[in-house]
């Protein structure tokens, strides 16, 4: 006789599971896109005061933070869509439980999150590009 058998979660225990991981990468989801939305935010207000004052941020210090913090921002929020894509896809054609779930509005948010991706994407390789340009000329 067996003194520890093993118990097979049931499928609510599963339901939760898979929830829980899509409750969890979806904020992580907002989460990425609210600080990506905070950063540019901060970068508009800071284009927008140097073009009122009239003072240029060419300095290679600052124009290697910009270049910083939008790899960090376009990271996270690449991460978070592959990562929440990934959940999404695994519940909705695996496990096929999106009959209980709001996989479509998930769907779209990841979607959403890959094409914001997609327009920062250009902005980190000119920020690049400028970061090893102005460091070239010193």
């Amino acid at each position: 006789m067996l003194l520890f058998q093993p118990r097979l979660p049931d499928r609510f225990s599963l339901y939760r599971c898979m929830n829980l991981l899509l409750v969890l990468l979806t904020s992580y989801l907002v989460s990425a896109a609210a600080l990506q939305c905070l950063w540019s935010l901060a970068l508009t207000i800071l284009y927008f005061y140097a073009l009122l004052v009239g003072r240029s941020y060419r300095n290679p210090r600052a124009i290697a933070i910009l270049c910083v913090g939008d790899w960090i921002t376009a990271g996270l929020t690449f991460t978070a869509a592959c990562a929440s894509a990934g959940i999404t896809t695994f519940i909705s054609d695996d496990v096929e439980a999106c009959y209980d779930n709001h996989c479509p509005s998930f769907m779209s948010a990841t979607a959403m999150a890959f094409l914001s991706w997609f327009t920062v994407a250009p902005c980190c390789l000119l920020n690049l590009f400028s970061v090893v340009h102005k460091l070239q000329r010193l």
